[in-house]
């Protein structure tokens, strides 16, 4: 992820209910709900996922708050061109 919503908030609530929020806000500015999300470390050990949103720990990541957006696809493996035939001439 390149770009994203960063989300301030320094509640007591639970990190599910501040990810809850921060999507809801996010969904509703940028038309599209994110699949990935940010944190400090000492909000999140691991990764997990939230509803439909990835949570993963960041050192870069301030402490209360989360970095939001639309994490990349999953690289697809190219598709190899079918092998040329060879063309044979016909005898006659």
């Amino acid at each position: 992820m390149d770009v994203g919503m960063l989300w301030y908030d320094d509640t007591k609530k639970e990190l599910s209910e501040k990810v809850a929020r921060a999507v809801e806000y996010y969904k509703t500015k940028y038309g599209v709900a994110p699949t990935l999300c940010f944190v400090n470390p000492s909000m999140l050990r691991q990764a997990e996922l939230m509803g439909s949103v990835q949570v993963r720990p960041a050192r870069t990541v301030l402490t209360n708050h989360l970095w939001l957006g639309v994490g990349e696809a999953p690289a697809q493996p190219e598709s190899k061109p079918a092998p040329r035939r060879k063309k044979i001439p016909m005898q006659s």
